[in-house]
């Protein structure tokens, strides 16, 4: 007998709420490279959980099986509970993408950015308008709206390009590296507006960065992923902490609290040379902080 979606989601209600994602034996491969190798990883709703780690650990491939921009051929992907590789279309309708290379057309406006993104998005004709103008309004753009794209300032395009992936109301929200390129007082401003509509509508953030600083102030959890795989896991103060004491009890770190760096280059130090990416990730993350730059 074959069973009914409705019935497992209803199985599913019974036994919990569902985690934000959930990642079991997740496997991914691009020819010989092994770029994701079993993947264990769970998002909680409404967290914030940065994923962690140097070029080429595997963490923008594990995001795209994730968002079903790429197949899920071993191990599964879950969203909210549905399957990314049977349910793709259920899955593309709960969450909202900033991907590392540009999104904003730079020949629109913004408003016809965010307009553009609502219709893929399949909002409602009816609802289109007010839910652009709330996703505007969101990161602070009304003023702008009515302006081409190429006029605005790298931490205005980065807001443009977090307007364009709120404006479907997603209950998962995922950035990959969305401040790159950006200066201090640019990163704050986006970190503060992704904030703001987190505690106004509950919705679960998933990022990617390379900024230690940003992952240890924003997220409430973090994984260390290197060579396809979570290799640390926890809040920042328990991994910060972690090495502390491994390192007292190794005789090596003095009294000096480790920092989240720290963590990282011990985690992900060895073999950096060999999972830096290649060329063409590279020249994309280059293209991309020159745009926004």
């Amino acid at each position: 007998m074959t069973e009914d979606p409705a019935d497992r989601t209803a199985g599913d209600a019974a036994a919990g709420p569902a985690d934000a994602v959930t990642c079991a034996g997740l496997v991914h491969t691009f020819g010989e490279t092994r770029a994701v190798d079993g993947l264990e990883l769970s998002v909680r709703p409404g967290e914030v959980f940065g994923l962690l780690g140097p070029n080429g650990a595997g963490k923008t491939t594990a995001i795209r099986c994730i968002t079903t921009l790429l197949p899920v051929p071993a191990g599964t992907v879950r969203v909210f509970g549905r399957d990314a590789a049977q349910e793709r279309m259920a899955v593309r309708r709960l969450l909202g993408y900033v991907p590392q290379q540009l999104s904003a057309d730079a020949a629109l406006t913004g408003r016809e950015n965010v307009t553009l993104f609502a219709r893929v998005f399949d909002v409602p004709r009816r609802e289109r308008a007010a839910r652009v103008a709330q996703a505007l309004a969101a990161v602070d753009l009304t003023e702008a709206a009515d302006r081409l794209a190429n006029t605005y300032s790298g931490g205005m395009v980065r807001r443009l390009e977090l307007a364009q992936a709120l404006v479907s109301a997603p209950r998962l929200l995922i950035l990959d590296e969305p401040t790159i390129g950006l200066d201090p007082i640019a990163r704050t401003g986006v970190w503060d507006h992704i904030n703001a509509v987190r505690a106004a509508t509950g919705m679960t953030v998933l990022v990617t960065t390379h900024y230690m600083d940003e992952a240890d102030q924003y997220c409430d959890r973090v994984g260390l992923m290197h060579r396809g795989r979570i290799r640390a896991l926890g809040t920042p103060a328990e991994l910060r902490q972690g090495l502390g004491e491994r390192r007292r009890a190794e005789g090596t770190g003095g009294d000096a609290l480790p920092t989240l760096e720290d963590v990282f280059r011990a985690v992900a130090g060895s073999g950096l040379d060999e999972s830096s990416g290649d060329f063409r990730d590279v020249r994309s993350t280059r293209r991309t902080a020159h745009r926004v730059g």
